[in-house]
């Protein structure tokens, strides 16, 4: 997996999107020029594109100019990662072009770690009594992200990212800790965080399961007795 130093040196433009959390968060990256970024509370159909054509304008380039998309793939709002997911597969159409995928709990707890080396767990609320678990070491290496039931949290110092929705209170007290990019992505260095994928989609722990439909006609011979 590449990091974002070679990311800018491979691709020059990139377009960063993120909306995993109540904050949607755009950036536009480039080599030997300032970052530029957005920061809005708007629902994410409307976020990420207003964003997208702030920091373009600031910068004074086109979508057609950038080069790569790099976005959070979650774990996060599931609709504001999707509504991503679907307008870079738009945008990939027009003009095709590289996408990579990060994950947001990866990202918050290396800035914590570099702001405060020690092992600790960043969560964020699965739904249906589970968290998703990032457990970072005391050395900084990140394990897989996993998803557990709120009683198999691991022990230790709990993180939670800002401004990420919660349905339920963590298992035991989590101190909030920073989802600003603009602080994190220049924190990661050589770090490789960043994915690359064919189809842009949200994450997701295990693939879905369908269960095969088999129409059948209603009928008194078909109709449940009483």
């Amino acid at each position: 997996m590449p990091s974002l130093t070679q990311l800018l040196a491979s691709h020059g433009t990139v377009l960063v999107l993120d909306a995993a959390s109540t904050c949607v968060q755009v950036g536009l990256l480039r080599p030997g020029a300032p970052a530029a970024w957005r920061q809005t509370n708007e629902e994410a159909g409307t976020g990420i594109f207003s964003g997208t054509e702030s920091v373009l304008k600031e910068a004074g380039r086109k979508l057609e100019d950038v080069g790569a998309f790099v976005f959070c793939e979650g774990p996060g709002s599931m609709l504001g990662t999707r509504t991503i997911a679907m307008a870079l597969r738009t945008w990939q159409v027009l003009t095709p072009r590289p996408a990579f995928a990060y994950q947001s709990l990866a990202l918050a707890g290396r800035l914590a770690w570099t702001l405060a080396p020690r092992g600790f767990t960043v969560i964020a609320d699965a739904r249906r009594a589970t968290w998703h678990v990032q457990s970072v070491g005391a050395d900084g290496a990140l394990a897989s992200l996993q998803r557990v039931a709120a009683g198999e949290v691991p022990a230790g110092e709990l993180l939670t990212p800002e401004n990420f929705r919660a349905w339920a209170p963590p298992p035991r007290p989590a101190a909030p800790c920073s989802y600003d990019l603009a602080k994190i992505l220049p924190a990661l260095g050589d770090g490789n965080f960043f994915r690359s994928v064919e189809a842009p989609d949200a994450f997701q722990h295990e693939a879905p399961e369908y269960k095969k439909w088999s129409a059948q006609v209603h009928s008194a011979a078909t109709a449940t007795p009483r």
